[in-house]
């Protein structure tokens, strides 16, 4: 007697928004196939949970199978969130970041989906680094992210003068971020320490109603006053030509 293998289902990239208020950045068609899933993947549960019951999912919440995977996660664990995929279900991966896999722990699973032949299917959705490189004038050809950056004042301000060495050594956008609560200290050290004629780009809750990006060289910024950083997630950019 001849057995049939389920066909293998797929792993989603789906979309999410970037805060509260920026839900219509998510895409029609990504809501749809949201509200086709039952499996998940997410980064946080609570806030992944929110999300779909916002979308009013059709599936009751206690009836969703929703697994966290995060920094913490141990890798023994990231085997057992396919099983439903090497099953025959399709599966959700969610992430804080607006975009999942980049910036994002999410990246360790779709690796693994690949290694066993899972299909893996990207979502247009929201990424807060392409809208900043887009929205800041910079070269968007050569560009490069970094994460985050030390946090002490000396460490920060040498990591600073070698990212603006490298941008003008390859004509390179340099992309970074901060813990939104040190944002302002942040761009203080930043202004003190980075050349006037370096351009310099803050793009803060983007997507969303109180969305604030401006760009310039960082003389221009010595002159200008800022909104309130504080808690506001936000991404920075320099070029130095």
């Amino acid at each position: 007697m001849t057995t049939h293998k389920l066909p293998k289902g797929k792993l989603y990239l789906l979309p999410a928004p970037l805060g509260e208020g920026g839900e219509t950045a998510v895409p029609d068609y990504a809501v749809a196939q949201m509200r086709q899933l039952t499996f998940f993947v997410v980064e946080r549960s609570k806030t992944a949970r929110r999300w779909l019951k916002f979308l009013q999912h059709p599936t009751p919440q206690n009836q969703l199978h929703v697994e966290e995977l995060n920094d913490q996660t141990p890798p023994s664990e990231w085997q057992n969130f396919l099983a439903p995929a090497e099953n025959g279900n399709d599966i959700g991966l969610l992430s804080e970041a607006g975009c999942p896999a980049i910036a994002d722990p999410g990246a360790e699973l779709v690796r693994l989906a690949h290694e066993k032949g899972i299909e893996v299917v990207p979502l247009v959705g929201p990424s807060s680094i392409l809208l900043a490189l887009m929205a800041s004038g910079m070269n968007g050809q050569r560009f490069c992210f970094h994460g985050y950056l030390p946090v002490k004042p000396p460490e920060l301000a040498a990591a600073l003068r070698d990212l603006e060495q490298q941008s003008q050594q390859t004509k390179q956008t340099q992309i970074f971020i901060e813990t939104p609560y040190r944002n302002n200290s942040f761009v203080e050290t930043a202004l003190k320490t980075l050349s006037p004629n370096t351009r310099f780009c803050i793009a803060a809750d983007l997507t969303l109603p109180t969305e604030y990006i401006v760009s310039g060289t960082v003389q221009s910024f010595r002159n200008k006053t800022l909104q309130e950083l504080h808690k506001r997630p936000a991404i920075f950019l320099l070029l130095k030509s």
